[in-house]
């Protein structure tokens, strides 16, 4: 007979629960959230499992590596489908949880997430970090600007290699602010010395990658959007067709038909906000910047004629999506006559 098993994933402790094929619960369990702790539990259990469940999450990718590296039938299973699927619980709790993706798993009823590769997600948690670091000093930035406001001191337009030299000019003559100013300006400065070595990191790793490279004969694609879209699509093999790629993206229009009721609605926003973000902005830099020999910016210029500006630079995005990912499937060069069509 064959056997199917939910899990609940949790940080320290997660819900097991194996039900048979006709849905009857055949073993429970809580287990700590440690591969080692997983393996020894099912080497224990004795039953041929047909297929483990589990959500994807952060702690999930790690412990499914160990469970497909043991063999083991692990599945990670799309987060939004299975909470779709348990709102109709009057009650939640991770045991019912776990008994919930168990039955999703027998009845097949539930889409599997792609496991990222290692380099895939060092490469993800690099952009991460570089993300973070900025977002902390430009709010030390304007953190600055606010407490200055308040004493009549305006900080003004400032590049990032002048803003630390108009702060001190400006605070020079209130001697009661210099050590507040001073520490703040000193904690900016480590962050921007630190976003510059991770942004730096990322340049050369867009240049030792092939895929990368490729991507950047695409005019208004540099590094760091190269190395978001590789990192996120990972592996072009796992989507049927490029077209499908704009929808994995949420770049797609959402779609409501009920009897004589057919809205279309905003884009979906599902999947990767990074990589969503990233193409926008290359859409953006493509449609306001100069760009030599772009046929994608008169296409998209047409585009924005009929619908607007913002509904052009998402399709764009939309149609980078899809040439990006034709040309990491074929590993060929931007071609603009192609990729205008």
């Amino acid at each position: 007979m064959s056997y199917y098993t939910g899990i609940d994933v949790s940080l320290e402790v997660s819900h097991f629960c194996v039900v048979d094929a006709g849905g009857v619960i055949v073993k429970e369990a809580r287990v700590a959230s440690e591969p080692e702790a997983i393996l020894a539990w099912f080497a224990g259990l004795g039953l041929d499992m047909e297929a483990i469940g589990l959500e994807a999450g952060p702690l999930s990718q790690w412990l499914y590596a160990a469970m497909t590296e043991a063999e083991l039938p692990a599945v990670l299973l799309e987060t939004r489908q299975v909470r779709d699927a348990f709102r109709s619980m009057p009650v939640k709790t991770d045991r019912k949880d776990a008994r919930g993706i168990a039955q999703l798993m027998r009845l097949g009823w539930y889409r599997q997430v792609h496991c990222k590769s290692q380099g895939a997600q060092e490469n993800r948690t690099l952009l991460a970090g570089r993300k973070m670091l900025q977002s902390r000093y430009i709010d030390i930035e304007m953190c600055l600007r606010g407490l200055l406001r308040g004493y009549g001191l305006k900080v003004g337009p400032t590049k990032p290699k002048t803003f630390d030299a108009r702060v001190r000019e400006l605070t020079a003559s209130v001697p009661g602010l210099i050590e507040t100013i001073d520490a703040l300006l000193k904690a900016r400065a480590a962050l921007v010395e630190q976003f510059r070595r991770l942004d730096g990191i990322v340049n050369r790793k867009a240049k030792q990658d092939e895929r990368a490279q490729l991507l950047m004969t695409i005019p208004g694609v540099g590094a760091l959007i190269s190395m978001t879209y590789v990192s996120a699509i990972d592996d072009p093999t796992r989507f049927r067709s490029s077209r499908t790629v704009g929808a994995h993206l949420g770049l797609t229009q959402r779609k409501y038909q009920s009897g004589e009721t057919d809205v279309t609605g905003r884009i979906s926003k599902c999947g990767d906000q990074e990589v969503r973000t990233a193409l926008y902005e290359a859409a953006n830099i493509i449609l306001t910047r100069p760009v030599k020999g772009s046929q994608l910016k008169s296409w998209a210029a047409k585009v924005a004629c009929r619908a607007g500006m913002k509904k052009a630079k998402v399709a764009l995005a939309r149609k980078l999506a899809v040439v990006m990912h034709r040309m990491l499937s074929d590993g060929t060069c931007f071609d603009p006559k192609l990729a205008a069509a």
